[in-house]
């Protein structure tokens, strides 16, 4: 089955609360960018050690540059996680 992609957007990612959570990831990949840790095409991503769900911000202590296998995989071996 295809993924409906209008109803996504229009049930979750239209929310408030995603957009701001979005913002802030863009502002964190802008905030490194700057700084010259990451590039575009770098393959690189910028990851929250904590969550912007469970509180983490933009600091410069919370933030980390990561290859995109990694960041997208260190669920992988947990228990809960199912691909």
């Amino acid at each position: 089955m295809a993924r409906d992609y209008k109803k996504e957007y229009a049930t979750y990612h239209a929310s408030l609360e995603q957009k701001k959570n979005r913002a802030k990831r863009n502002a964190a990949r802008a905030k490194l960018a700057k700084a010259g840790r990451v590039s575009k095409g770098d393959g690189k991503e910028v990851d929250h050690k904590t969550a912007l769900i469970n509180g983490g911000g933009n600091s410069g202590g919370n933030l980390r540059v990561l290859d995109k296998k990694k960041n997208r995989g260190w669920r992988k071996g947990k228990s809960g996680y199912t691909p």
